[in-house]
């Protein structure tokens, strides 16, 4: 199966924070500044983080693994709208229908993205499957918790408990991968405001590049791979990370080489 391994970054919903809280007239970055007020007050100060019907989508980055090969890519153009890379999201699902691969991705990324083609009105039929077409969703959907379609390695690794979940950071570091460099979700907004897509799409990347080898690992525990097909799979991504050339994608490399730690 197809293995498409994916990570959205997003800001502040600001178009729909100016409709909801009234705020017509307002700066995006007041708008926002409003939001984050707004949620502390509903969480008793405890965090700002806002709902997830408030997010928009600023960067989707995928690593598909096919028969063919890897890559790592960010979807559309730096200058595309949310609906084109949200659309692009789901013609690839269309396409490859492959096993759809997260860190979190039920708790944050779907529902998002959920929220987002719903209000783009974007068709995403295959991924909306569950067997009344094709049977063979039937039993295994992308939908479904307990199904592989989509395999969120937060969720499945914390055996469903909330209480037992960990930051994909810590996990890539613990395993001797990369895990965060230099960048981090709640630097997104900032880096948006100062008009660096680049920076955040870039970022995304490594995250799906963490979440691919940490894949790659709990395939290994579960006895889908040898340890000698472990090491070939890691030296593949290796060997298209020096191939693809791009800077951020070397420093991966780099910092992966001068860590990484012996299974």
């Amino acid at each position: 199966m197809n293995v498409l391994v994916f990570d959205i970054e997003t800001i502040p919903d600001t178009s729909t924070g100016k409709i909801l809280y009234d705020l017509d007239g307002l700066s995006d970055k007041e708008v926002a500044e409003v939001m984050f007020s707004c949620r502390r007050q509903e969480t008793d100060g405890k965090s700002d983080f806002l709902r997830l019907h408030m997010h928009e989508v600023v960067a989707i980055s995928v690593l598909l693994k096919t028969k063919e090969g890897i890559n790592v890519w960010s979807l559309g153009e730096v200058d595309s709208s949310e609906e084109e890379i949200i659309q692009r999201f789901y013609e690839g699902i269309d396409k490859y229908i492959p096993r759809l691969v997260s860190w979190n991705g039920r708790g944050f990324d779907l529902p998002v993205l959920h929220y987002r083609a719903l209000l783009h009105g974007i068709n995403a039929q295959r991924y909306w499957e569950t067997g009344h077409d094709d049977q063979s969703f039937r039993w295994n959907n992308y939908i479904s918790r307990y199904h592989d379609r989509h395999t969120d390695l937060m969720d499945l690794l914390a055996g469903y408990e909330y209480r037992a979940v960990a930051p994909l950071d810590q996990i890539a570091t613990m395993l001797g991968f990369p895990g965060k460099m230099g960048m981090s979700g709640d630097r997104v907004w900032d880096n948006f405001m100062a008009g660096d897509i680049v920076s955040i799409r870039n970022y995304c990347e490594t995250d799906v590049l963490n979440t691919y080898l940490v894949y790659l690992r709990f395939e290994l525990m579960r006895g889908n791979l040898s340890p000698s097909s472990y090491e070939n799979e890691c030296q593949s991504v290796k060997d298209f990370l020096m191939k693809d050339s791009k800077s951020h994608l070397l420093d991966f490399l780099k910092a992966w080489e001068t860590i990484s730690k012996p299974v």
